[in-house]
């Protein structure tokens, strides 16, 4: 079966869950008030892309897309708390570029050990021991693990090629990079043998660098005809690029002049998702393929016109391996210049931004799809809706005093919300009721709020009210008995 070449590849990476916190209290003889002993929750793994060198094309992206991370544990009684989900690596080539689907270059991963967090793993809850505190001292809740964040991503390879060899299908770039490295790339005359970018390593003196070939470049590759737009980001990285040309093509209506021309062109078209301009790389122009006459002739012709360009041109023979180290130690040469003019590696910083000083945390907007309702957003408040269990009234008005120090409540007041408006936060609309500050600080039973009693849910003490009366009778039951006979 034959390798398959993959350059680019559309990816679904979705991190890890968070556990639940655990509400518990602990139970022993003697001790009836043993105290709130729920453990935390585990934090959801994440998914990093790591730069592999053995890694050499995202092959295994193509076949599978999707990539999770491994989910909190949930916490226990006694204080214990849940394992975190496992991290899940991802192994890429290096020169992978990583993008979101709408195009914004998120990442360029290159060096072996380059790391990029593709997906966070979602906050363990905590427990209800670590929520505990002197206006609560045994809350009958915990909080839910935040879901991990989910996103798709594409993933592009651009090699990390110094030298690019830019020409027509069957102008000789296989043949060059094959007898100037030890890379052995499929050789044929007929268009686009070179289905994918081909790599070498190439000496001259003391001197090492690394050239590719842009496989199916003609004109329109920018436009997409052919295979160049698809292998015109190998190039990116380069620092010399070097037209090959066939000076012993048999095809009409074409010659070396028009070629190199043809191709600028197309380069020029093409705006390299790294930033920079392709148009700016210096140049060389390679006369190949003299070793037939009529070739030879047709170099000595068009030489003068590419050197009146300010171009330099070299004429070579990848048979006979004629002008092949004049070329090689030229390269070298512009090589080691462009690595001299690049800055020196630093070592990653850490930055640390300071928050400002208006900055809350949060926003509050009005709502555009219902009128006199408000959209709050903000990391904080959207993170605490979600690890919250709507179904108990103490979590519920725990959720309430938090918004409330956060500051909601008075900027909600200070746009002119009135009580009962709508207020939709990460997706739950709530109708806003103003609290009291200290309210919830008031005894109250476990799982329990004062300030919810009259939301016109049945309370646990009425339910139970209810199945008593049920299991006894009621009076009125037993007078009106009484009254038939």
């Amino acid at each position: 079966m034959a390798s398959r070449f993959v350059d680019r590849a559309v990816i679904h990476v979705a991190a890890g869950d968070g556990g639940n916190g655990c509400a518990s209290v602990h139970r022993e003889k003697f001790k009836p008030l043993g105290g709130p002993d729920g453990g935390n929750g585990g934090h959801g793994g994440d998914v990093v892309l790591v730069v592999d060198p053995g890694v050499h094309t995202l092959l295994d992206f193509h076949f599978r897309p999707h990539a999770r991370g491994g989910n909190g544990k949930q916490g226990q009684g006694s204080h214990r708390n849940g394992a975190a989900g496992e991290t899940l690596e991802l192994r890429v080539p290096d020169g992978t570029v990583v993008l979101s689907t709408d195009g914004e270059v998120l990442a360029d991963l290159v060096g072996a050990g380059t790391r990029f967090v593709a997906a966070r793993g979602g906050r363990g809850g905590l427990g209800n021991a670590a929520l505990a505190s002197k206006a609560r001292k045994a809350p009958g809740f915990a909080l839910l693990g935040e879901p991990g964040e989910e996103r798709d991503l594409v993933l592009e390879l651009r090699s990390v090629a110094d030298v690019g060899l830019l020409g027509f299908p069957s102008a000789g770039k296989s043949s060059l990079i094959s007898v100037l490295s030890a890379a052995k790339p499929k050789i044929a005359d007929y268009p686009f043998t070179t289905l994918v970018p081909n790599l070498g390593v190439v000496t001259a003196g003391d001197m090492v660098f690394t050239m590719a070939d842009v496989p199916g470049l003609i004109p329109g590759a920018s436009q997409g005809k052919g295979l160049g737009l698809d292998f015109l980001r190998h190039i990116e990285r380069c620092a010399v690029l070097v037209h090959v040309v066939d000076c012993a093509t048999y095809e009409p209506g074409r010659d070396p002049v028009s070629d190199v021309d043809a191709l600028e062109e197309e380069l020029a078209r093409y705006t390299p998702a790294l930033g920079g301009d392709l148009g700016s790389r210096p140049r060389l122009v390679v006369l190949n393929k003299i070793d037939v006459p009529d070739a030879a002739e047709l170099a000595e012709l068009v030489r003068p016109e590419f050197e009146a360009r300010g171009l330099r041109v070299f004429e070579i023979s990848t048979v006979t391996r004629k002008g092949l180290r004049e070329l090689t130690y030229a390269l070298g040469e512009i090589v080691e210049a462009y690595r001299a003019s690049q800055p020196p590696p630093t070592p990653t910083k850490v930055v640390v931004t300071p928050k400002a000083v208006d900055d809350g945390g949060f926003t509050v907007e009005p709502d555009p799809e219902e009128e006199g309702g408000f959209v709050v957003r903000g990391a904080k408040p959207e993170r605490w809706v979600r690890q919250t269990n709507f179904a108990n009234d103490e979590a519920v008005g725990y959720l309430a005093d938090r918004l409330n120090r956060l500051g909601v409540e008075e900027e909600l007041a200070r746009l002119g919300a009135q009580p009962g408006c709508p207020v939709t936060i990460a997706g739950v609309t709530f109708d806003w009721e103003p609290s009291t500050p200290g309210v919830a600080g008031k005894l109250a039973g476990r799982g329990t709020d004062p300030r919810l009693e009259a939301s016109g849910r049945v309370t646990a003490a009425e339910r139970k009210e209810a199945r008593r009366l049920r299991r006894e009778g009621t009076p009125d039951e037993d007078d009106s008995a009484s009254t038939d006979e």
